[in-house]
């Protein structure tokens, strides 16, 4: 069986609300204005996202100093 990658990881909610230091509430408010990372929802209704996805949302999202 094939080891998952930090790339293709898949992270739950609370573990990217715990990465963002934000509440799961936030979160879904991000997600309704469609300002959250990108998503997918597997076919049992649970939301993942990939660890990709999740560091290009944070990098583009960087302040240039």
């Amino acid at each position: 069986m094939a080891t998952v990658t930090r790339l293709h990881a898949m992270l739950t909610i609370p573990e990217v609300c715990a990465e963002l230091q934000v509440s799961r509430s936030t979160f879904y408010e991000w997600r309704a204005k469609r300002r959250a990372p990108r998503c997918i929802t597997l076919p049992n209704g649970s939301i993942r996202i990939r660890r990709i996805d999740l560091d290009r949302w944070l990098e583009s999202h960087e302040d240039a100093a």
